[in-house]
């Protein structure tokens, strides 16, 4: 095994099956190991929208990327609410991360807030972040995975560009339902290796695999076996034939994913 294929491996390792490790020494406020359950939001509405007359962002779907090397998450939507801990904000390759925002609010000053889903146990969790702390765009991209009839459709600007047949958790190991985001994007050195040709990392794990490396993060990723499309094959991966994924290859981090059965 070369030095260059030895090492992409552990790259990916460390995206798709491990959790995020810190890229910093600085130490974080508490925990982020251990945030209060939260329900996924509506895989229809992303971005609930603040009371009117005074809305925090337009219609659409939004992620937010951190002005600093931490973010602050807060346990709700105004500084009373006391700070839950910071959160480091690039990926194990140094990527910056793009967080899906789930709804918004404004304080009783009249401050505006977000609270974004977090890449972390338990799937669904969230926190609140100050606008101000956050740099924030429009997606036009969304991955939906369907589980009863194992596609993955992608969508831009509302229009169906990709509709693939994929491989899914198999029933002892089942892919996770919710919503997601794109949390990784990880070239591979060969497209014969166990994540084909390109992996993109969740922000969601496996709902059994707790003790899998890295608490068993889910992926979607490549195949080099047309057999798996259509089936239940996976540890709770979503695969993609080669040929396929390489259109997905330009997915933007933050791009939700909503995997339904």
């Amino acid at each position: 095994m070369t030095f260059r294929r030895s090492l992409a491996l552990i790259v990916v390792g460390t995206l798709v099956g491990v959790a995020c490790t810190r890229a910093s020494t600085t130490p974080p406020v508490s925990s982020p190991t251990v945030p209060a359950a939260s329900p996924s939001p509506s895989p229809v509405s992303l971005v609930a929208q603040a009371p009117k007359p005074d809305p925090v962002l337009p219609n659409g779907t939004f992620v937010a990327r951190s002005n600093t090397e931490w973010l602050t998450i807060w346990r709700g939507p105004s500084v009373e609410a006391g700070k839950r801990y910071a959160f480091p904000t690039k990926n194990p390759v140094g990527q910056d991360l793009e967080f899906l925002v789930a709804k918004t609010a404004r304080d009783e000053s009249g401050g505006a807030w977000l609270r974004i889903l977090l890449p972390i146990r338990p799937n669904g969790a969230a926190g609140w972040v100050r606008m101000g702390a956050v740099t924030v765009h429009k997606v036009e991209q969304r991955i939906v995975v369907d589980l009863s009839d194992k596609t993955l459709r992608y969508y831009r600007e509302g229009q169906l560009e990709h509709d693939f047949s994929v491989g899914i958790g198999r029933p002892e190991t089942p892919t996770a339902t919710g919503t997601f985001f794109v949390w990784a994007q990880v070239p591979q050195a060969s497209p014969s290796g166990p994540y084909g040709v390109f992996a993109l990392g969740l922000s969601g794990f496996s709902p059994v695999l707790k003790d899998w490396p890295g608490g068993g993060r889910m992926a979607i990723h490549g195949t080099a076996y047309a057999g798996d499309r259509g089936l239940a094959v996976s540890h709770g991966c979503v695969r993609v034939y080669n040929d396929d994924m390489v259109d997905l290859r330009r997915v933007p981090l933050g791009t939700p994913v909503v995997i339904k059965r």
